[in-house]
């Protein structure tokens, strides 16, 4: 392995869903340790039980820090912070799971603000087991807003084909609606236009979705919420040369994406964005958090209960995010 690569912080997620299993399985994966040099933060027993499970041989070494890491075939190094009960049920929501997934991104947030990694790749959580630890936030994404000090961040899902940035995310569509307004549309149409750029887009194009069905249709659907949430935002960054277009139809946005006609698109809500990525594959999603001071990348899946400790969890989105988080690591 190469002492150049960028290191990347892996948090494990929820120990009780399937984080183990595809945190093992993308760090086997000989592309993902030949273009880093991940560590783990996390719990080395349940990584053992998942290598097992997955009938996978490597070697789970528990370090106290990166300065005892070592970076070889086969090996994965875990800061290891043995949170996890012993005989942890997999499948099933745990306070301790929860407390001991907020520790972990706790720990790796700390790491990437010191400078001691150049990114964060995340498992999921489960938000049932993170509120009944105590720690009451929706996400991955609200919580490292919170231990990094960002007043405001936002979520871009990533595949090869499409790229979307969301306004809103985590709260009901009524709030969602209610909390769009100009200042907000415009901030997070300029966090995803700086991460293209990042990505080597000198001048991306960007199209924006309405909220109501065909963008409204010059007032037959909704309230006027396109002319007065979206249209004087767009007309500002287009004023500052950001090729911002719209609002436009989600549908015909989310086509004309498809056909290469846009490099990001800007959903106004969660499920307008979630929905035709996930129709792409989950396994080629990749969830990036934009404005952090760090940059952070996770699979664009859950903790999936329902198969937890069967071994047939798909480890394809993990490797994804780990050559996001790597190549967006090295072009800062």
């Amino acid at each position: 392995m190469s002492t150049t690569t960028p290191l990347i912080a892996v948090t494990m997620g929820d120990g009780a869903g399937i984080g183990p299993e595809v945190t093992v399985g993308a760090l086997l994966d000989d592309a993902t340790v030949a273009r880093c040099r991940p560590i783990v933060v996390g719990d080395a027993e349940r990584l053992r039980e998942a290598a097992e499970i997955l009938d996978r041989r490597a070697r789970i070494a528990a370090i106290e820090s990166i300065a005892d890491a070592v970076f070889e075939p086969g090996r994965i190094n875990v800061i290891d912070l043995a949170l996890l009960p012993t005989e942890l049920p997999w499948g099933a929501v745990s306070a301790a799971a929860g407390e001991a997934a907020y520790q972990y991104v706790r720990v790796a947030s700390e790491l990437a603000m010191r400078g001691d990694v150049q990114a964060i790749c995340t498992a999921p959580l489960n938000k049932a087991a993170l509120h009944a630890a105590g720690h009451i936030y929706p996400g991955h994404t609200e919580l490292l807003a919170r231990l990094t000090s960002t007043e405001e961040v936002s979520m871009m899902l990533s595949t090869r084909m499409v790229k979307v940035i969301h306004v809103t995310t985590h709260i009901g569509l009524v709030d969602a609606v209610a909390k769009i307004e100009p200042g907000l549309v415009e901030r997070t149409v300029r966090r995803g236009h700086g991460a293209i750029r990042a990505s080597g887009v000198a001048q991306p194009r960007i199209g924006v979705c309405g909220i109501n069905p065909h963008a409204g249709e010059n007032g037959l659907f909704g309230y006027g919420e396109e002319e007065d949430k979206i249209t004087p935002a767009i007309e500002k960054l287009c004023t500052d040369g950001i090729r911002a277009h719209g609002p436009l139809p989600a549908d015909t946005a989310f086509f004309l994406a498809g056909n290469g006609e846009y490099d990001l698109i800007v959903a106004m809500y969660h499920d307008q964005g979630h929905g035709p990525v996930k129709m792409l594959g989950i396994e080629a999603g990749v969830n990036v958090t934009v404005g952090l001071p760090t940059i952070r990348t996770s699979v664009d899946h859950g903790t999936a209960f329902d198969i937890a400790g069967s071994g047939v969890a798909d480890a394809g989105s993990m490797i994804e995010a780990m050559r996001q988080a790597t190549e967006l690591s090295t072009d800062i």
